[in-house]
């Protein structure tokens, strides 16, 4: 390496970053050597310096129009520059042949891609393929590729070819990878296998938590609870594993533990709704009767459209004889231009339990729409029906009813003593 260029790298590393740079500055003028040019020009690029990197490049290819490597770093510093297009025109120069090509195609593909160009970049990549068949780095590309445009069975055999090949790419770990693609295509024990040899490999934050939830899904709550509390250990702030992980807890009826996990959560993030309404559920599974409110009115507070939220509260309104309060939640959401078909049977449970039966029926009739194959709807529309003494109508529910569940020998007994009055 020239000696001077040494220097002036010698004076940035040791922190004296302007005089390195006037250094730098002084040489693009004087040096002679093209080699050394080119180092230059990379400094200046490793540093943030586009142009001055550029000027030299270009200056450089006026002297070697043939020259593929120079286009490619023409290229990577249009690219730093976000100049996708100019680009794309040098790396379109470089001929098949040259030892730059296949490079070239490469990043031809990623920018065509990030243009939305898929087809495009896929033709490129299959090139570089067929220029190159047992190049790891390829098949690792179209992984990717297939990965990123959602066809990942198309992935799964480049991913695994990489791994045959013994081949290792530095800061990528092909076994997460592989395990999120087969994630995606539904086949979750061999997505879980490889997350377990991802993870011998290097522990990865958000792959150990992908790794628990696909426990998760194949039930294996046990296993999925002790990788969601490694992740707990090595980073209690990943807000998104609280909710799954009470969730595990839930499923094999430790729900003290799920409460805890749950109040954790809202620890390091008291607004996240879907948090809220879990502790509401929580609270009343474990009767906390005086928690239960709040989760919940904290929920719509965030969001006041979260219908879950909004439902859930009502239910809880219901089953505690608050039926005021389940109207003015309702009509309160009604008021913000939400909807759910749940609104009109909770609106007429409250309105008759108030004795303001001519609202009541109305929710009703507004709620048969969405729920006339709903057995539980049914009886309570019937028998609220029945109580207001129109029995035809009645009648024609209960009828409904039986169709829908012959085996329901309370309705046929009301329906028998209807037809012989």
């Amino acid at each position: 390496m020239n000696e001077a260029i040494e220097e002036a790298i010698n004076l940035v590393e040791n922190g004296q970053v302007d005089e390195g740079l006037n250094h730098l500055y002084k040489l693009k003028e004087s040096v002679k050597n093209h080699d050394d040019k080119l180092l230059i020009a990379d400094l200046f690029l490793k540093w943030g310096f586009l142009d001055e990197a550029k000027e030299i490049i270009f200056e450089l290819l006026e002297l070697y129009p043939d020259e593929g490597q120079l286009y490619i770093d023409a290229a990577e510093i249009l690219i730093e520059q976000d100049n996708e297009e100019d680009a794309l025109e040098y790396l379109e120069e470089i001929k098949e042949g040259d030892p730059a090509y296949l490079q070239a195609l490469v990043i031809m593909a990623d920018l065509l891609q990030m243009q939305g160009l898929d087809e495009a970049a896929e033709q490129k990549l299959l090139m570089a393929k067929k220029l190159a068949p047992n190049e790891s780095l390829i098949d690792l590309g179209l992984g990717q590729f297939y990965a990123d445009i959602g066809e990942y069975q198309k992935a799964i055999p480049y991913y695994e070819k990489v791994l045959a090949d013994g081949s290792e790419v530095e800061q990528i770990n092909i076994y997460i990878l592989l395990a999120d693609a087969f994630v995606h295509i539904g086949k979750f024990e061999e997505a879980l296998e490889n997350y377990e040899k991802g993870l011998q490999q290097r522990i990865e934050i958000n792959a150990l938590f992908h790794y628990a939830f696909t426990a998760f899904q194949l039930e294996r709550y046990e296993l999925a609870i002790a990788k969601w509390n490694e992740l707990k250990d090595l980073d209690e702030e990943y807000v998104a594993l609280y909710l799954y992980l009470a969730k595990a807890y839930e499923h094999i009826g430790a729900l003290n533990e799920s409460y805890k996990t749950i109040q954790q959560g809202l620890e390091l993030d008291p607004n996240n709704k879907e948090l809220l309404v879990y502790a509401g559920k929580m609270a009343m599974k474990l009767q906390k009767h005086e928690e239960v409110e709040g989760y919940l009115l904290n929920a719509t507070n965030v969001d006041n459209g979260y219908i879950e939220a909004i439902n859930l509260l009502s239910s809880y309104y219901l089953n505690s004889y608050q039926y005021d309060k389940v109207i003015e939640n309702i009509e309160r959401a009604i008021d913000t231009g939400e909807f759910d078909p749940q609104f009109e049977w909770d609106l007429a449970t409250a309105k008759k339990h108030i004795d303001d039966y001519n609202h009541a029926l109305i929710h009703y009739e507004n709620a048969y729409t969405s729920f006339k194959e709903n057995i539980q709807f049914l009886e309570d529309f019937g028998y609220f029906l029945l109580e207001e003494g129109n029995r035809d109508r009645a009648k024609e529910i209960f009828k409904i009813v039986l169709v829908l569940d012959p085996a329901n020998v309370e309705i046929e007994q009301e329906l028998y003593r209807l037809e012989e009055l």
